[in-house]
């Protein structure tokens, strides 16, 4: 019996040999594919791989057995590859058609690299495949077709590439799929009804791309569905009723389309399990439907920007679970002065962080109940509707209030001192009311207020000198009131200031002097008050100032010479003051100046020309009676040459000259008052451009701005973060910086630049101006920077061009090259020197320079600065103060590589590294360099004899051409001398190795580089 079933046991273990072996030898036999096959295909992937930047395929060699490469896993019984995961190394290349040949994949995970050209479509020999990512990449083209012979595939994400055409009909056959993930690319056409098939899945997103049609209604069969995400498409019609009958969804997405129709009336009670519902920016119209207040989950309500009406459900506060709702840029309301009773609902929900209601048609008085709302409240806007009433003195109770919004309403009475018990608050919005009475000091107590708008109302009474405690202020606006009395001295020189706006008041007194103290200060509007005296010397400290209107004021005695120290100003207004002498030339050169008023005054002498000067629509002097010259568009006399003889009836001049200036003073008296009397009429604009410069951004606003994220928008690109090209409002062009969070470190690369940024301001700094911090539609964590966009880019892209043969080929001229080294230079030494506690940058490099329409220099991307408390001996960094390790490789101090302190010195050498790189043409990593030899040597090898060999061969090509060119020029025109630009370069790349020398204590200070490059552009200019 024992021995039978013995016989059998070892008869049954055959066959499973037996089939095994049959299995195995099919296998090769079919498809040639053996251990060997796998190697040779993962070797051939390394070769298509550009760039590795961390040296992460260094194990993909024959010393290692090929399982135990990074990234690869073999499964036990066949050792054959089963997983390929190489995410987030920032690998960059195409993919290897031979992937193929790994046929016993089962994962492959890309994601997050660099990778671009076509996806293979060898994919389809994966039958075993059950997880495909290939995220945050560049792959182009169309999607294979032949990913649907991938049977068991149950995850498929391929969010953030530049996949084009339709989305292949043939994916309706993975039965087995559960995420779909196509978002961020570039799919057209309409979804495939095939898609209703996937009974299995669970989550899909297909948002951010250029779908069209109609949504199928066959994805009403998707019963298992906890997650669709159809955001920022252009999808139109109305959606498939079946849609809201899918009891699962937890999530339902479908903002920013063009979708129609009225949301159903049993929409509450066909989704029991919604949490976050995102329609807006459609063309949703009809009522909200009542029944919305059975969603007992929901966490998230987005409706704003349709086409809604109606009055707004008065039970919202059935929906215990609420946390954020917007139902903004609708035209809701009742017509009657009722419609605010949701807002004594909304008291029951406890969660409640965001009420947005703005740009409705909602009337009525604003309840006191409004102070019952939440204590988690941070964020209220309830602005341009038509509410009434006061506000309520226990609006203190919302502690928690960050952001609080009443403007564009016709609110009565007086501002509530309670107010300024909102300790947290950091903007505060109720312009444009009707709000009466005066500031009240405890507004003082708002210390960490960064925007502060009360224009247009009818305050009165003085300027509280309590605001002067806003050591964060970048915005105060209290434009078109009745104020008066002076400006306190101290509120204007806040030196966190950007814009302050004072016009249309009664003011009186001089303009501070510590006004100089606002350096950062880049508008100032104190036109049509009543203020006098001169104009302090001390505004050449505010030297990153644009915009200066001072017009309709008593300011008297010249234009100071100070003056000259404005280099970013951009529009001047002076007119309809009592400013006499002569019109300064240097206004001529100042380099940005593009519009000067200067009428109305009593200037004399003659019209300098030049710079603004020269564009009779750019300048007005016009009242200015004593003026002389110019160019003829003024049709102005000649300037005498020579003082008249003494017989001359000099008397009759004087009286005919008195008589003529009573009559033109008489005569600006009735314009300035008809002028006056127009702006009275016209109104202000609701919006300062304060006001809309700092406007909240939200996620959906800057995936809109930047066409969903598109990676045809994409202008940068590193470890921690992607800049985008985008428009925000209606034509204000930014770069978004979208970090990686999944990057480990990202954060704190966004919080470093955040607190390097937050105080500091120069022209040759890339400008934030403004930040998101929040959820994106699939809930994650999404952070991004708003930052001034720079039109010709880096100054990488102008000194490594692809090729010049290309259209967009790009050279600098020696000239541009020094100017920019400068601006680079004054960067830095402000960084350095100028700011209350240093900064050091860290991460020096071409691709961190950006440049504007001027090809002036703006450095950015403070991701790995530190900030030296130098008083303290101390610093502050985000991480550990190995941190500048992690710079680029080939910028990167040498003490810092032994475990040294981020200091200016290192930042200095890096400075150096780049000057020898922007004169040279080489990059301190080129494959030229290797062992001792480096880009310092090879310079100080060359100097100073052999200083032409080893400039880039573009500048040196420019050189030649200027020379012969000048040759060739007009009879007397001025040869180029060769051996002073020669000289120029020399001395260039010998600051730039005085400053990359191997030890800190043997390089220049930063604060001698502007004026030895100055010297330089001198000899140059001269030659």
């Amino acid at each position: 019996m024992l021995s039978g079933l013995l016989n059998s046991f070892l008869w049954f273990l055959g066959i499973l040999l037996f089939i095994n072996y049959i299995e195995a030898t099919t296998v090769t036999a079919t498809f040639g594919f053996t251990n060997e096959t796998d190697q040779q295909a993962l070797l051939a992937i390394k070769d298509l791989i550009s760039e590795d930047p961390f040296n992460s395929l260094s194990s993909w060699n024959n010393s290692l057995q090929f399982c135990s490469w990074q990234g690869v896993s073999c499964g036990r019984r066949h050792r054959r590859v089963t997983s390929l995961n190489l995410s987030s190394l920032e690998l960059a290349g195409s993919l290897s058609p031979h992937i193929g040949n790994l046929t016993f994949l089962r994962v492959i995970d890309l994601s997050r690299n660099r990778f671009h050209h076509v996806f293979p479509p060898e994919v389809g020999q994966f039958f075993r495949l059950r997880y495909l990512s290939l995220a945050n990449n560049s792959f182009q083209g169309e999607l294979p077709s032949t990913l649907s012979i991938c049977s068991n595939l149950i995850f498929l994400n391929l969010y953030g590439n530049n996949f084009r055409g339709k989305i292949p009909s043939a994916l309706g056959s993975l039965s087995r799929l559960r995420r779909l993930g196509l978002a961020s690319n570039h799919f057209t056409g309409a979804i495939p009804p095939s898609l209703g098939n996937l009974s299995s899945m669970e989550r899909a997103s297909l948002a951010l791309n250029n779908l069209k049609g109609i949504i199928p209604a066959e994805l009403g069969r998707l019963s298992a569905l906890d997650f669709l995400n159809l955001y920022s498409n252009k999808l139109s019609g109305m959606v498939p009723e079946q849609l809201y009958n899918i009891s699962s969804i937890n999530l339902l997405s479908f903002a920013e389309n063009r979708l129609t129709g009225r949301l159903p009336h049993d929409i509450g009670l066909t989704l029991p399990n919604l949490q976050n519902l995102y329609l807006g920016t459609n063309q949703f119209f009809g009522h909200i439907p009542k029944s919305i207040v059975n969603f007992s989950s929901l966490i998230d309500i987005d409706l704003a920007y349709n086409s809604l009406t109606g009055p707004v459900p008065y039970n919202l506060g059935n929906l215990q679970n609420l946390e954020t709702i917007n139902f903004g840029g609708n035209p809701l309301g009742d017509e009657n002065t009722s419609d605010l009773t949701f807002l004594t609902s909304l008291t029951n929900c406890t969660n409640l962080r965001e009420v947005w209601f703005f740009e409705n048609h909602l009337r009525g008085v604003l309840p006191i109940s409004i102070a019952n709302l939440s204590t988690s409240l941070y964020w209220l806007t309830l602005q341009t509707n038509y509410i009434t009433g006061d506000i309520p003195v226990e609006i203190e109770n919302l502690k928690n209030l960050d952001y609080l919004a009443f403007a564009g309403n016709m609110l009565t009475g007086r501002l509530p001192d309670s107010i300024g018990k909102l300790s947290k608050l950091q903007e505060l919005h109720i312009y444009a009311n009707k709000i009466s009475g005066n500031i009240p000091s405890s507004f003082g107590n708002l210390s960490g207020i960064l925007r502060l708008n009360l224009a247009d109302n009818f305050l009165e009474g003085t300027i509280p000198v309590s605001l002067a405690n806003y050591s964060q202020l970048e915005g105060l606006e209290l434009s078109y009131n009745r104020l008066s009395g002076v400006i306190p001295e101290k509120l204007a020189g806040i030196d966190s200031l950007v814009g302050l706006f004072l016009a249309l008041n009664n003011l009186t007194g001089p303009l501070p002097s510590q006004l100089g103290n606002a350096r950062n200060l880049n508008e100032l509007d104190i036109s049509e008050n009543k203020l006098s005296g001169e104009i302090p010397r001390s505004i050449e400290n505010c030297v990153m100032l644009e915009n200066l209107n001072m017009e309709g004021n008593f300011f008297e005695g010249t234009i100071p010479s100070s003056f000259k120290k404005l280099r970013s100003i951009r529009v001047l207004n002076l007119a309809r003051n009592n400013l006499s002498g002569q019109i300064p030339k240097f206004l001529g050169e100042l380099p940005l100046l593009g519009y000067l008023n200067l009428s109305l005054n009593s200037f004399d002498g003659e019209v300098p020309n030049g710079g603004v000067f020269n564009n009779a629509s750019a300048f007005s002097v016009a009242g200015n009676d004593k003026l002389c010259g110019g160019i003829k568009a003024l049709q102005l006399h000649e300037c005498p040459k020579q003082r008249q003889e003494n017989g001359f009836p000099w008397k009759v001049v004087i009286l005919i000259s008195s008589i003529a200036l009573f009559l033109l003073l008489l005569l600006a008296s009735v314009c300035a008052v008809i002028h006056i009397k127009k702006t009275n009429k016209s109104g202000p604009s609701l919006v300062s451009p304060l006001e809309k410069r700092y406007q909240r951004v939200s996620y959906s606003e800057l995936a809109r701005a930047t066409g969903g994220f598109s990676s045809t928008n994409i202008i940068g690109d590193g470890k921690y973060g992607t800049v985008y090209k985008g428009i925000l409002g209606s034509d204000d062009q930014v770069a978004v910086k979208v970090f990686k969070l999944q990057q480990r470190g990202a954060n704190n690369t966004f919080m470093a630049e955040i607190n390097a940024l937050r105080n500091i301001r120069h022209r040759n700094l890339v400008r934030i101006a403004n930040s998101c911090s929040t959820i994106d539609f699939k809930g994650d964590d999404f952070k991004a920077l708003i930052m001034e966009f720079m039109p010709n880019g880096s100054l990488e892209s102008w000194l490594h061009a692809s090729s010049t043969e290309s259209e967009d080929f790009k050279n600098l001229s020696l000239l541009q090259r020094i100017n920019i080294a400068t601006d680079v230079a004054l960067a830095l030494d402000y960084l350095h020197n100028q700011c209350e506690t240093t900064v050091v940058h860290c991460d020096l490099k071409p691709s961190n320079i950006l440049l504007d329409n001027d090809l002036t220099a703006r450095v950015g991307d403070f991701g790995l600065a530190k900030i030296l408390l130098a008083a303290l001996g101390e610093s502050f960094s985000t991480e550990s103060s190995s941190i500048c390790i992690r710079g680029t490789i080939g910028y990167v101090a040498p003490e810092y590589g032994m475990g040294g302190e981020a200091s200016t010195h290192g930042d200095v050498y890096s400075y150096g590294i780049l000057l020898l790189e922007m004169f040279t043409g080489k990059r301190p990593i080129d494959s030229m360099f290797t062992g001792e030899f480096n880009l310092h040597s090879f310079v100080k090898a060359a100097l100073p004899d052999q200083v032409m060999e080893i400039i880039d061969p573009l500048l040196s090509n420019d050189i030649q051409e200027e020379a012969q060119t000048r040759r060739n020029g007009p009879r007397g025109s001025r040869s180029i001398n060769i051996g002073k630009v020669k000289e120029c370069l020399a001395s260039i790349l010998q600051v730039g190795l005085r400053c990359s020398a191997d030890l800190p204590s043997e390089r220049m200070d930063i604060g001698d580089f502007p004026s030895e490059l100055r010297k330089i552009t001198k000899i140059l200019s001269n030659s």
